[in-house]
């Protein structure tokens, strides 16, 4: 990433310059520079309202531990291999956290349960997280991950970093959204997102429907502005994971989310009564002739409204930015950690209840 510390610092001074993280795609899933920066900035920062979370310098003073491990860009820039059955750099990578972590004092005295590991990306940590999955996880669903691993009791579930620029004064309403329901993407998915090839033929004759092939390459993510900003209702639809940056997209351009993803976990859903501002559709229902459609259009417009402006009220929450502010998605997400704690103390302490009887050379 091109980050370097000064002298012996590890970290570059960000009150100096801000590193930039590789862009792109690869954005999405870039929750761990968020949260990194935020840690960072504490330090410094004159005013520390609204801020969820500190960094401390001695470890027994934490209520948990970040390892600022960035698993999502390992992946994405270091995951081919240059031969075949050659363990590639990511590999390697998290071969090297795994022993280092497991050899600190901080994961030998609580398990690594009080650890905070980020893998947003569905293929980040393939390795690590079987070895380090009694930390905390923030992820972005639990789609490739036995729930043994990863589980909603246990960790937390960040949103993606919207792609599309968010609807800055959105006047809109809903005469003004001339196009009914809105889906561009990968079309052809394997495994749950075989629903969207059946959906496709479904709709696409329909006047009012935009459903088409699309990625951000080129002018997409343009496009996809565009179109959802000038939309109702836009369908997000489970593809090779339960989830995408398509929801957030959708949320950051006002255009109310139909989710057809069984299996979706949502961020801060403890909190968050999505119902108010998304529709949701099984899709057993949806595969039904005329079914979604149908549903669609019996909406109203009052109900849409309420929906719209509930929208405009919310995106805060699922927005990443530096520096950081009060409720947004870096809050939040220290605040879902933060619930967390209670129950991870408790592990730990339920833990040591026989600490003092393990006799030398026992195993505890």
């Amino acid at each position: 990433m091109g980050w370097r510390g000064k002298g012996p610092n590890v970290w570059p001074d960000i009150r100096a310059e801000v590193p930039e993280y590789p862009g792109g795609l690869n954005l999405q899933h870039s929750i761990e520079y968020w949260l990194t920066l935020d840690l960072l900035s504490s330090e410094f920062s004159k005013n520390l309202s609204g801020r969820s979370a500190i960094r401390v310098r001695n470890s027994s003073e934490a209520d948990v531990i970040f390892v600022p491990f960035f698993a999502s860009i390992s992946y994405n820039r270091y995951s081919k291999k240059l031969k075949p059955n050659q363990k590639s750099a990511n590999d390697l990578l998290q071969e090297k956290l795994v022993s280092f972590l497991t050899g600190q004092e901080e994961w030998k005295r609580s398990g690594g349960k009080d650890h905070i590991i980020v893998a947003h990306h569905p293929n980040s940590l393939l390795y690590a997280r079987m070895k380090l999955w009694p930390a905390i996880f923030i992820l972005a669903d639990f789609g490739r991950y036995p729930s043994t691993v990863a589980n909603v009791e246990k960790d937390v579930i960040a949103p993606y970093k919207h792609l599309i620029p968010s609807y800055v004064d959105d006047n809109s309403g809903f005469d003004s959204r001339p196009i009914l329901l809105y889906f561009q993407g990968a079309i052809y998915r394997k495994d749950g997102g075989l629903i969207r090839q059946e959906l496709f033929y479904m709709l696409k004759d329909e006047k009012d429907v935009h459903f088409s092939f699309g990625s951000i390459q080129g002018d997409g993510i343009n496009k996809a502005s565009q179109g959802m900003q000038t939309s109702k209702f836009c369908l997000n639809i489970a593809g090779d994971t339960p989830s995408s940056n398509r929801l957030f997209d959708a949320i950051a351009s006002h255009c109310v989310p139909v989710i057809i993803s069984d299996e979706i976990e949502l961020p801060f859903e403890d909190i968050i009564d999505y119902s108010e501002f998304f529709i949701f559709v099984r899709s057993s229902d949806a595969l039904k002739e005329n079914f979604l459609i149908n549903f669609i259009r019996n909406i109203g417009k009052e109900e849409w409204t309420r929906m719209w402006e509930r929208l405009k009220e919310v995106e805060h929450f699922f927005e990443f930015q530096y520096p950081s502010k009060e409720n947004d998605a870096v809050q939040m997400i220290w605040q879902a950690v933060l619930r967390k704690v209670p129950g991870i103390k408790r592990k730990i302490h339920r833990a040591d209840r026989f600490s003092q009887t393990i006799v030398p050379g026992e195993t505890g």
